[in-house]
């Protein structure tokens, strides 16, 4: 048993790493508005 605990102890640990990057990337880290252009093509239309 006590490898099972350290395995689950390794996985909690990861996730909390993973959900603490998850939170600092949304919160510290503002996007820059910028213009997005799509082009579309014409042959898949209407049909």
């Amino acid at each position: 048993m006590p490898t099972l605990t350290r395995l689950l102890v390794a996985l909690v640990v990861l996730a909390g790493l993973g959900a603490a990057a998850v939170y600092s990337l949304g919160t510290f880290v503002e996007p820059s508005p910028r213009e997005i252009t799509v082009r579309l093509r014409v042959d898949g239309f209407g049909r």
